[in-house]
């Protein structure tokens, strides 16, 4: 299918999942993942309006950079590696997987900027998924006030790849409660409104419990490798 045909099915999908949870379409913003395909179909992408654009391999946002620009809004959304945040750091308008002071400390250093960031969050507590354990989370976020070049606009998870929508729900809902109570804080530092969980198996149940933001690779630009 082609990339308009995905997108319809998906904004459909969207507006019975805010349906569902009484809420507006317009505050969820799709995140195109692009990791799998050709830059020809990244910018099928555009054309059809999606403007987030979501890499998590250094060398394939740097491709895709390069062809689209600051046509796009950018999101590295895999494990980033301190001595590779050089090498993204003009390039990038949200980095989504902050997890550790050492990755803050360089971020910091690298930007003159305060760049936005998501803190990556392992809620499942499944040893293949990097982020912080849920009860480090809130003292963490509280540090980042020393590093004046991060913004904390929110929090990430990646969900189990499971069926179970029980399971699914507490992992999300277990996210959307800690941002709550992050929030309430006040920290100038750390607004942190946004949720960005859900990808293509799962979005609509993570829309309907609280994402702001979902990374949604296949169901909008297929599986295709390079």
């Amino acid at each position: 299918m082609t990339v308009a045909n995905n997108l319809a099915n998906i904004k459909q999908n969207i507006e019975q999942a805010c349906k569902n949870s009484n809420r507006d379409p317009g505050d969820i913003t799709i995140i195109g993942v692009t990791k799998y395909v050709t830059i020809k179909r990244a910018e099928e992408a555009l054309a059809e309006g999606i403007n987030h654009f979501g890499e998590n391999r250094i060398e394939g946002l740097i491709d895709k950079y390069q062809s689209i620009g600051t046509e796009a809004t950018w999101h590295f959304i895999g494990s980033l590696q301190s001595r590779k945040v050089k090498e993204i750091i003009d390039k990038v308008d949200y980095i989504h997987s902050l997890d550790r002071k050492s990755l803050a400390k360089e971020i910091n250093k690298r930007t003159n900027k305060a760049l936005k960031c998501f803190v990556q969050v392992n809620v499942s507590g499944e040893e293949s998924k990097h982020g912080l354990d849920l009860n480090q989370v809130q003292a963490f976020v509280d540090t980042l006030r020393n590093y004046p070049n991060i913004k904390v606009v929110g929090l990430m998870t990646m969900a189990p790849f499971i069926k179970d929508e029980k399971r699914l729900r507490e992992t999300f809902r277990s996210l959307r409660e800690l941002r709550d109570t992050i929030q309430s804080e006040g920290w100038e530092h750390a607004p942190c409104h946004y949720l960005s969980m859900g990808m293509s198996n799962d979005y609509q149940i993570a829309i309907e419990e609280g994402a702001t933001h979902v990374r949604i690779g296949s169901s909008l630009v297929g599986p295709y490798e390079e």
